[in-house]
């Protein structure tokens, strides 16, 4: 499988077959994973052929495939299965309406969106989104969030976690350390956030701790109690705080670095991912000049991404 060759970096791809130049391109910089979207899904049968030509690359039928299948309205299994009515925020006010409907909704939903994404060939689902929703929270999660009560979130997130787990299919928690305090959408501007330390503790950075999950994707956020000047992807100061006051010690995977939030020209803002501290590196839009310029900046796998990776695989077997 020879991890070790890898790159530390997760791209996508335009369509739903790989072109020639991505083939090429995948062949000789070893992303370390690649990611799913609606544009790349037609139905089961493409879909799997699309992901046994990737994982035939690596000669590696366990080769990390990622997808954000959320539910409600993030869903990228359109065309295979109408996942809408289940959001986050559906199954949050489930669980404050009837505890036992809650558990066996849940439990069914998650085997079954498992059993299609194993048939697909993906075994990483970027969920849950452990994101605490205000009112004014930006609409960018609203119901993606499962509620405004951080008891329920705390809840459902480590459920979602391990009913994942149970169906081996690995999980991301986002948007760490929380994105609900943002009245901006992060795809197009940087938010910034005041409050103190002590209440964002107490409220959304601790929804992210003794999580039972091996990634934990970043939040393009400023906030100004940890760094003043960068967001999380790119503060040092900010990976460390969720390393040593959260506590994560898995994979950090940054937010898309394609977004407009991130303020600097495309390879400094890469550059600035690894330099803060984040291990792999996310890209998303499949523009190959884009993966280009990552791919010769992303460094090869680390020792601590190689045993992280090694892990992974353990959790799917």
């Amino acid at each position: 499988m020879k991890i070790k060759l890898r790159k530390s970096f997760i791209c996508g791809i335009k369509k739903t077959s790989l072109s020639k130049k991505e083939y090429l391109f995948i062949k000789k910089y070893k992303p370390w994973g690649i990611i799913l979207f609606q544009r790349n899904i037609i139905n089961i049968k493409q879909v799997r052929e699309l992901t046994k030509s990737i994982q035939k690359i690596f000669n590696d039928p366990n080769y990390p495939i990622l997808i954000d299948e959320e539910g409600g309205r993030v869903s990228r299994l359109k065309k295979i299965v109408d996942n809408s009515m289940f959001s986050a925020n559906y199954f949050g006010k489930l669980y404050k309406r009837n505890h036992k409907k809650f558990n066996l909704y849940l439990d069914v939903y998650i085997d079954q969106i498992s059993y299609v994404l194993k048939l697909i060939g993906v075994n990483i689902n970027t969920v849950p989104v452990l994101d605490l929703r205000r009112k004014f929270s930006h609409n960018v999660i609203g119901d993606r969030s499962y509620s405004q009560n951080k008891k329920v979130i705390d809840k459902i997130g480590s459920l979602t976690i391990n009913l994942f787990k149970k169906n081996r299919i690995a999980t991301v928690i986002k948007h760490i350390p929380g994105h609900g305090l943002s009245k901006k959408d992060t795809h197009f501007k940087l938010p910034k956030i005041n409050k103190n330390l002590k209440y964002l503790e107490k409220n959304d950075f601790s929804l992210f701790k003794n999580k039972n999950t091996i990634f934990a994707m970043t939040a393009h956020i400023i906030f100004n109690s940890i760094d003043k000047n960068d967001c999380i992807t790119h503060s040092k100061k900010g990976i460390k705080y969720i390393r040593s006051k959260i506590g994560f010690k898995n994979l950090i995977i940054s937010d898309d670095i394609s977004m407009k939030a991130l303020k600097y020209p495309f390879k400094e803002n890469v550059k600035k991912a690894f330099q803060a501290g984040c291990n792999l590196v996310l890209h998303c839009n499949a523009n190959m000049e884009e993966m280009m310029q990552l791919a010769k900046i992303a460094p090869k796998v680390s020792p601590f991404i190689l045993k992280k990776t090694s892990e992974f695989y353990d959790y799917l077997s």
